[in-house]
Order: C-alpha cells, then sequence, then structure tokens
C-alpha cells in the first residue's frame, strides 16, 4: 500500500484500526481498515469482501480493494463525499 500515505487515524475497534489515507497521485481520499489475521477472523472478512462488492447504494461507502499480509488484513474502501 505504499501508494497511500496516512493523514489520520479514524477510529478503533475489537478487531483493528482504520485510518483515513490520500492517494499519493491522484490525492483521493479513503478508509483502510487494518484487522489483525487469525482463522476464524479469515472467514469473516473474506464473507465481508464478497459482501461489499455487491453492494451497490449511494449510503453505503464503496468497496476498493483488499490486501492480505501476514500479520493483518486491510480493507480499501472509496469515501465518496464524506467529509473529515
Amino acid at each position: 500500500m505504499e501508494k497511500y500515505e496516512v493523514v489520520k487515524d479514524l477510529g478503533a475497534g475489537n478487531f483493528g484500526v482504520a485510518r483515513l489515507l490520500r492517494h499519493k497521485d491522484t490525492k483521493e481520499l479513503v478508509a483502510m481498515k487494518y484487522i489483525e489475521r487469525g482463522h476464524k477472523i479469515d472467514e469473516n472478512v473474506a464473507r465481508e469482501i464478497i459482501n461489499h462488492r455487491s453492494l451497490r447504494h449511494p449510503n453505503i461507502i464503496r468497496f476498493k480493494e483488499a490486501s492480505i499480509v501476514s500479520c493483518f488484513i486491510s480493507l480499501l474502501k472509496n469515501l465518496g463525499c464524506l467529509y473529515f
């Protein structure tokens, strides 16, 4: 995810943290959700990815991409017209 720079932390929950990122070239703002890996968590995240890819609604943040590394899974979501 070296094409993004961290703007600020958005929040944390039981399974991970969310950060506001900016694309270095386009300056597009996105939200990245970092989730620690584990067998049961990986199954739930896989389901979340499948569900978010199929959602199309103006009130739901659009799923953009996912990355998996050895210790965490990151879900990238397009913020659209949300402002911080």
